[in-house]
């Protein structure tokens, strides 16, 4: 091939990648049909940048030593006395007259008002000895017949029954009691060994029981941000502050109705970028985690590349979330590596590594070479 004709093939395709048409490889997208200026600034505000240092860290500690807030719910407990409802099932014993009580223990399994099949409830077994309270709130007991139990406790219905039978029998000496509690319930969801539906008993039921009746929290739990629904509103618990500091009044008594969820940790994560080995997000051990655990665990910072005195925090405003709070930390000082052992990050910061100058530098010339290179072998080929 002709020196002149290979010079112009060489042209025509340096031309073409320059113009960076869609026939050249990799992606490309279309920009015509897209009114975007890129190079307008997307803010001209400007942020302050918090150096951590040991008066920062000193803040810190003591900010976290304080108590979580209390839950807007009020923790009062109910009163100490269940009271009954529909659908548990209660027993009477009466002492001496075993003509009322069946097998001298308690009132036989009777049908229960409301109920389709006789000794049935919900599809569950009925306690031997023991009746459905009916959807009228009913009972049945020999000699009175149907008896209103509903709202009552059971020393309320005792001294009911014992009114109504010393008519007929002397100092009547009776004990009612409920044999199984289905009535009040809750909902308990979320990231448990056995989530489901737990009923309330005459003994308080709080939010840690709930969890270790539901076998316990999974590994991935986030008991920081525990979600408790009630009449239609939402209050976060930190449950994990019960545990560990004594919180007792994030671990509230529940109540009929409420939905307790324990959602999983994606909420506590922390994301490590920029000159870093192994840019990741990362998950907090029980809400905690400090800057030298979240480089250590993506890989340390990139010796090549990056800048040891730009270690950037970058936090959501506690003021204004829409706008960053900025924490930098100088790695170039010895006492600057010991602060990060003690720096505790918070759900969705971003660890952002900065880059030096000279990797800056060298990426544009890893830029410039390519081309550089072709213009000189452009040169080269002309005759």
């Amino acid at each position: 091939m002709p020196i002149r004709t290979a010079t112009s093939l060489c042209v025509c395709l340096s031309l073409a990648a320059f113009a960076g048409c869609t026939l050249a490889p990799g992606p490309h997208l279309d920009a015509s049909r897209m009114h975007d200026d890129l190079s307008a600034k997307t803010s001209t505000e400007v942020y302050p940048v918090t150096l951590i240092t040991p008066e920062l860290i000193a803040t810190q500690l003591h900010d976290q030593t304080r108590r979580p807030t209390p839950p807007v719910i009020s923790t009062a407990a109910r009163d100490s006395d269940y009271h009954v409802g529909i659908d548990d099932i209660v027993g009477i014993s009466i002492w001496n007259h075993p003509e009322l009580t069946a097998g001298g223990a308690a009132t036989a399994a009777l049908p229960s008002a409301g109920s389709a099949v006789s000794g049935n409830a919900g599809g569950q077994e009925i306690a031997p000895g023991g009746q459905r309270v009916g959807t009228d709130g009913t009972i049945f007991f020999p000699s009175l017949g149907r008896v209103q139990v509903a709202g009552k406790t059971t020393a309320e219905i005792g001294a009911m029954l014992a009114r109504s039978l010393s008519r007929t029998v002397v100092n009547p000496q009776l004990e009612v009691h409920v044999l199984q509690y289905r009535s009040q319930q809750i909902q308990v969801t979320g990231d448990l060994k056995d989530p489901g539906s737990m009923p309330i008993t005459d003994a308080p039921l709080k939010v840690v029981d709930a969890i270790a009746r539901s076998g316990g929290a999974l590994a991935d739990a986030d008991l920081q941000r525990v979600q408790l629904t009630r009449g239609g509103k939402t209050t976060l618990l930190d449950i994990q502050a019960a545990l560990d500091k004594g919180a007792v009044d994030q671990n509230v008594v529940l109540q009929n109705g409420d939905i307790l969820n324990v959602p999983d940790h994606t909420q506590t994560r922390v994301f490590v970028l920029g000159e870093i080995l192994k840019p990741q997000s990362l998950f907090m051990n029980k809400g905690r985690l400090t800057l030298a655990d979240a480089i250590a665990n993506a890989g340390s910072i990139d010796t090549g590349s990056a800048n040891p005195r730009q270690i950037l925090v970058i936090r959501r405003s506690a003021a204004d979330p829409t706008k960053p709070s900025l924490y930098r930390l100088d790695m170039s000082q010895v006492d600057a590596i010991m602060l990060a052992t003690q720096f505790q990050l918070q759900p969705l910061d971003v660890v952002y590594v900065g880059t030096s100058g000279m990797a800056h530098f060298n990426r544009a010339l890893d830029q410039l070479l390519p081309t550089a290179e072709s213009l000189y072998l452009l040169n080269s080929l002309r005759p």
